[in-house]
């Protein structure tokens, strides 16, 4: 240090600190030796501490305000120097000033997904972040357990500690809450709330306190989003067979608007009827056309076969399904023009496939 600086310290009578910064927490003021005149001028303004740290020990904590340094408004640092009498030399000792502003837009987020188990989807894996503020509420305390001998304090050198207590504390709170997944939307104040107020007391323990925490969001997977997407887009549709419908409709109309003229016109609406008939017997079974016409020289029966409409049957068949015991006299039978279903051993065409019944032995 040059003649001048050591001139200029002797002449300093006024210590003061203006924050040109947004993230500085604690700042020591420099002079050469640390020497500090009596009745020197300490101005302390408003989110602002001033901590005296006499051979590493904090000594006397001012809150804002304007103080003449004297021995009776440093009762501690004058008991550690052993000033019994008072003092009018210049006299030794660091001076921190601490800012007591909230600091905000604070970052916080898991860096891995979180494993936690839910009601509806099972084994889920998540993600979250949000932001937070906090302020230093004991400066001594900050100074003694994190900052120590740090002329220059700031909030980066402590947020990943908070970070980390952040995303533990919201771990562990969500999985013993048992919030369903698709309700934690609904949820975010309480989630809140609740995390803030576990992790106060650690952050206490630095000399911080916790003034707001904030959830933004809690996603899921990807390849999970993407198929509740594809259920949500399905509940949207609702009715597919009219979906299917307005699709071939909006096919016709750019089919309508192709540069070919009437003849591409016509060859697009053709293509957009085929396409809405083939989609629509695709969706309605009940919309589709009739099986084809029985052959020639047989009529055709469709039989109720194990609770089960089977069929059509040629009388030919029928018979192979009477011998292997499939259809008896009693399984109820259907062919076109018939009123109802009736039993096969009652239907003349049918009734010839079964046997006669046997008659009753003989009396003896």
């Amino acid at each position: 240090m040059g003649i001048l600086d050591k001139l200029r310290g002797e002449f300093i009578d006024i210590i003061e600190w203006l924050d040109p910064s947004r993230d500085t927490m604690i700042f020591r003021f420099e002079r050469y030796g640390n020497e500090i005149k009596n009745g020197a001028k300490l101005v302390c303004r408003e989110s602002q501490a001033a901590v005296f740290v006499n051979e590493g020990r904090v000594a006397d904590v001012f809150t804002p305000g304007t103080y003449t340094l004297e021995t009776k408004n440093l009762p501690i640092l004058a008991t550690l120097m052993g000033w019994k009498y008072g003092f009018n030399s210049p006299f030794k000792a660091e001076v921190y000033f601490v800012n007591t502003k909230n600091f905000t837009d604070q970052k916080w987020g898991t860096k891995n997904p979180v494993m936690m188990r839910d009601a509806e989807f099972g084994a889920v894996r998540i993600r979250a972040f949000g932001n937070y503020t906090f302020k230093v509420v004991d400066p001594a305390k900050l100074i003694r357990e994190i900052a120590g001998t740090d002329k220059h304090f700031t909030t980066d050198e402590i947020s990943e500690q908070l970070r980390n207590i952040i995303i533990t504390r919201f771990t562990d709170f969500l999985a013993e809450s048992k919030i369903a997944v698709l309700d934690l939307a609904a949820k975010y104040d309480e989630l809140s709330k609740g995390i803030a107020d576990k992790v106060s007391a650690e952050f206490k323990d630095y000399g911080i306190e916790v003034t707001k925490l904030l959830i933004e969001n809690v996603s899921l997977p990807p390849a999970v989003e993407e198929a509740m997407d594809k259920r949500t887009s399905m509940g949207v549709v609702g009715n597919l067979g009219a979906f299917t419908q307005y699709q071939a409709a909006m096919s016709m109309e750019q089919a309508a608007k192709n540069p070919g003229g009437a003849a591409g016109a016509g060859i697009g609406m053709g293509m957009g009827f085929a396409m809405a008939n083939q989609l629509g017997q695709q969706v309605s079974p009940s919309a589709q056309q009739p099986g084809p016409p029985p052959l020639p020289g047989g009529a055709q029966f469709f039989a109720a076969v194990g609770g089960q409409q089977t069929g059509p049957h040629t009388e030919q068949a029928l018979g192979q399904l009477a011998q292997q015991g499939s259809v008896t006299r009693d399984t109820l039978c259907w062919k076109q023009g018939m009123a109802q279903w009736t039993p096969a051993g009652q239907v003349p065409e049918l009734a010839k496939l079964f046997a006669p019944p046997l008659p009753p032995p003989l009396p003896k």
